[in-house]
């Protein structure tokens, strides 16, 4: 047990640092540490992390692959999280998501939208939907990572808050690394927080914005992101894959 005790510590370093970055950040852009929720993305890790995390207070984390997402949302299930989806999603692994997300950050097509409503009615279940926006993403063109271009945005935000079994709960994006904004972090994350507030006209209660990573969740939290998805620098590198 002595290796989890040593992982347990590791963790707890590492998640204070993180708090530390996010409540310097909160005071710096003159806003309230409670308006910022750290999501802990666990892809690549065990579900004996994920136990690990939650005995250290962390209640949001996020997966990016179904394959690796349903055997440890079920190995956690006794846990009270709420588990975050954050990558891009093909349409035949919607059914397995609906039964374990509560919050889809990467719905970025109508077809998305379709599957995740009759999938939700299915499993009885509300699932809360975020629209990824390529800010790369050229007139009308998708981004490399997914996400729809910023004027495709209404168009999906609509379909969501039609849609029986889904909740439209705001915007997601991943700074891009390519277009006029690759290596601008904090302009991307500011032009989304525009695309948010136009947003919330039409839809007051989507009011969540998903944005940041371990590289510049400073940028998001100076932006007004409500939710930073922080890989690394909780988990430390991910170990390669096969």
């Amino acid at each position: 047990m002595t290796d989890m005790a040593g992982r347990r510590a590791q963790l707890a370093e590492n998640l204070a640092r993180v708090e530390e970055r996010i409540s310097a950040a909160c005071a710096a852009a003159g806003r309230a540490r409670e308006g910022v929720t750290l999501i802990v993305v666990t892809k690549t890790y065990p579900a004996s992390d994920v136990r690990l995390l939650h005995e250290l207070g962390v209640r949001h984390v996020a997966e990016n692959r179904d394959q690796d997402a349903a055997p440890k949302a079920a190995a956690c299930a006794d846990l009270d999280l709420t588990w975050h989806f954050v990558g891009q999603l093909q349409t035949n692994k919607v059914r397995s998501v609906a039964s374990y997300a509560h919050v889809v950050h990467s719905v970025d097509r109508l077809k998305l939208v379709t599957a995740l409503s009759d999938a939700a009615v299915r499993a009885g279940r509300e699932l809360g939907c975020l629209i990824q926006v390529a800010l790369d993403a050229e007139s009308g063109e998708r981004g490399r990572r997914g996400g729809v271009s910023p004027e495709g945005i209404e168009e999906l935000a609509d379909a969501v808050g039609a849609a029986p079994g889904l909740r439209l709960d705001g915007l997601m994006t991943v700074a891009p690394l390519t277009g006029s904004y690759a290596g601008r972090q904090r302009a991307a994350f500011d032009r989304l927080m525009e695309f948010s507030s136009r947003l919330r006209a039409a839809h007051p209660a989507a009011n969540m914005v998903s944005a940041g990573m371990s590289a510049d969740l400073e940028d998001a939290v100076a932006a007004g992101a409500t939710h930073v998805r922080i890989g690394t620098a909780v988990l430390g590198v991910r170990p390669r894959l096969g």
